[in-house]
C-alpha cells in the first residue's frame, strides 16, 4: 500500500488544501493529513482546534486520516511508514521554498519522495494567509474555505472578541 503525508499549518484548511488533497487521494492508498504544531508560526487556530475544521472535510475518503504531528517531517514519514511527502505548488514564488525543503528532507532521508502537485488554478492565488486577512477584516471567505472554517473564521473575528 503506497502511504503519502500531506503537511501544513492549515491555519485554516482552505479549497486549494482540498483539491491538493483530492489529487494525493487520487494516487495514494492512504493520505495521512499532518498538522503541524510546531510549524514556527503563530497560527489563529490551536491543532486541536484545525483537526476539528478539517475532519469533516475529509470524511468523504475513507483512506484519508488527520493527525498532528511535532518535530522533524521526515521523521514523522517514518514512523507513519510513509512512501511519500505531497505538497502543493500555487505558483512559481512557493517553488523555491518547497524545492529547497524537498532537498533538505531526502537529504535527511532518501527513502521518503517529496511530490509536486499544483492546484486546479482556480486556487491559485488562495492561501491562508490570505483568507484570515480578508476574514480580518469582515471579508466574505465562502468562496476560499468549508461553510465549518467560515463559521470559525467569523467567530475568530468577531467584533468584542479577545
Amino acid at each position: 500500500m503506497r502511504h503519502c503525508i500531506y503537511p501544513g499549518t492549515f491555519d485554516p484548511i482552505t479549497y486549494g488544501h482540498l483539491d491538493v488533497l483530492a489529487r494525493a487521494a487520487k494516487l495514494f492508498d492512504r493520505v495521512t493529513v499532518a498538522v503541524a504544531e510546531n510549524a514556527g508560526k503563530a497560527p489563529l487556530f490551536t491543532a486541536a482546534q484545525r483537526l476539528e475544521m478539517i475532519a469533516p472535510n475529509v470524511a468523504k475518503w475513507p483512506h484519508v486520516t488527520v493527525t498532528t504531528f511535532s518535530g522533524l517531517l521526515v521523521e514523522f514519514c517514518l514512523q507513519q511508514k510513509a512512501d511519500a511527502i505531497i505538497r502543493g505548488l500555487r505558483a512559481l514564488s512557493d517553488f523555491e521554498f518547497e524545492f529547497n525543503m524537498a532537498l533538505m528532507n531526502r537529504h535527511l532521508e532518501p527513502k521518503v519522495e517529496t511530490l509536486f502537485v499544483m492546484p486546479n488554478e482556480q486556487f491559485s492565488y488562495t492561501s491562508s494567509s490570505l483568507v484570515k486577512q480578508v476574514a480580518t477584516f469582515g471579508g466574505d471567505v465562502r468562496h476560499f474555505v468549508p461553510p465549518n472554517v467560515a463559521v470559525a473564521l467569523k467567530g475568530a473575528f468577531a467584533p468584542g472578541r479577545g
